[in-house]
C-alpha cells in the first residue's frame, strides 16, 4: 500500500462510519469496529440489551455499501434449512432447484444466536467460516462481502443455548453499542423512527472487495508480530485464564490491525493499533478458571493487565 492509497482508503473510510452514524449516534467506536470487522472479511458479535440499534446497525452497513440486508430471528424451533436454504423439486423442469435461504446477503443480522439449538448454530458457523453453502452435495457461494452479526441478549438466559468457546473463537471482533448519551438520546427521540431509510451508498460492494484486498497489503514490522505473539503468550501464562488466546486469536489481531491502521491513513501498522484492538478481538477468545470467574474477575481486566505488563517495541530511528 502507497501512502496515496492509504490516504484514499481512510477517507472512504471515514465517509462509511459517518454515514453508517447517521443511523446510530453515539456509538462512532462500535460503528468503526463494524467496518474493521466487514473489511477484515471476519464477522461481528453484540451483546447487548434489546433497543440499542443492533438491527439498525446491520441495515445501515447494508445500505452503506450498496448491498443486501436479511435478518434471521433465532429460536429454539429454527432448522439448519431455515437458514442456509433447500433444494426443491420443480414438477415443470423435472429438476431440483436450489431456494437460498436468508444467509445469501451482503449483511446477515443473526438476531439472539443463543436462543437455536446448536445444530442450528453450527450451520451458520459453517457458512461463517466458508463462506459458501453445501445442500445436497452442491456449493452455493454467498458473494462479498459476506458479514454476520450475530447478537446475543445479556438478560433472561433461560432456554438459551450458550455459545460454546471453540465456537465463539470464529468471531472476529466483540462488542457492544451500549447506550448513547443524552444529547445524543435527544436528537434520536427528536428524529424518525427508522433513521436507516434514507441512507445512500457510500461505496459498491465491489469497491468494498477492493478495500478488503487493499487493506491486506498493509505492511506489520516483525516487531509487531513479535509483540503480538508476546501478548498471546501472556494471556496463556495467567493464572486467571483457563485457556488463553489461540494462534487464530492472533491473525485475527493483525488483519483488524491492518485495516485500523490504514483507516488512519496509515499504510503500516504501530503497536498503539495492537492496543487498541486487543479487547474486542481477544476478550471473547478467553477462557477464564473458575475460582477467577466466581471472584469477578473479567477477561477485559485480564487484558487490560496483560496490556500493562507486555512492553510495547520501541520505535525505530532511521
Amino acid at each position: 500500500m502507497t501512502p496515496e492509497q492509504a490516504d484514499r482508503f481512510a477517507e472512504v473510510f471515514d465517509a462509511l462510519a459517518d454515514n453508517v452514524g447517521q443511523a446510530l449516534l453515539g456509538t462512532r467506536r462500535a460503528v468503526r469496529l463494524a467496518l474493521v470487522a466487514m473489511i477484515a472479511e471476519g464477522h461481528l458479535l453484540l451483546e447487548d440489551a434489546p433497543g440499542t440499534g443492533k438491527t439498525s446497525l446491520a441495515k445501515a452497513l447494508a445500505a452503506s455499501v450498496q448491498g443486501t440486508h436479511h435478518r434471521i430471528q433465532f429460536t429454539p424451533d429454527l432448522l439448519p434449512s431455515d437458514v442456509t436454504g433447500v433444494t426443491i423439486w420443480d414438477q415443470g423442469t423435472r429438476t431440483f432447484e436450489f431456494h437460498p435461504g436468508p444467509v445469501f446477503a451482503s449483511v446477515v443480522l443473526a438476531d439472539e444466536i443463543n436462543r437455536a439449538s446448536p445444530k442450528t448454530q453450527a450451520a451458520l458457523l459453517e457458512v461463517m467460516e466458508e463462506n459458501n453453502v453445501t445442500v445436497d452435495g452442491v456449493s452455493h457461494p454467498v458473494g462479498r462481502p459476506f458479514m454476520v452479526i450475530a447478537t446475543q441478549n445479556p438478560i433472561e438466559q433461560a432456554g438459551t443455548y450458550r455459545l460454546p468457546e471453540a465456537q465463539l473463537d470464529r468471531f472476529l471482533l466483540k462488542t457492544s453499542l451500549g447506550y448513547p448519551d443524552r444529547a445524543a438520546s435527544v436528537e434520536i427521540l427528536a428524529g424518525a423512527r427508522d433513521r436507516t431509510a434514507h441512507l445512500q451508498p457510500v461505496v459498491t460492494t465491489e469497491q468494498v472487495g477492493e478495500m478488503c484486498d487493499l487493506a491486506q497489503a498493509v505492511h506489520v514490522d516483525a516487531s509487531v508480530l513479535d509483540f503480538v505473539a508476546r501478548l498471546l503468550e501472556a494471556t496463556r501464562e495467567d493464572g486467571r485464564t483457563a485457556v488463553g488466546a489461540s494462534v487464530r486469536g492472533g491473525l485475527a489481531l493483525v488483519r483488524c490491525a491492518k485495516v485500523w491502521a490504514a483507516a488512519a491513513g496509515r499504510e503500516f501498522v504501530v503497536p498503539d493499533d495492537v492496543k487498541d484492538l486487543a479487547r474486542p478481538v481477544l476478550a471473547h477468545r478467553l477462557v477464564l478458571d473458575t475460582e477467577a470467574e466466581f471472584a469477578g474477575v473479567t477477561a477485559a481486566q485480564v487484558l487490560d493487565h496483560v496490556l500493562d505488563e507486555v512492553a510495547p517495541p520501541a520505535l525505530r530511528v532511521y
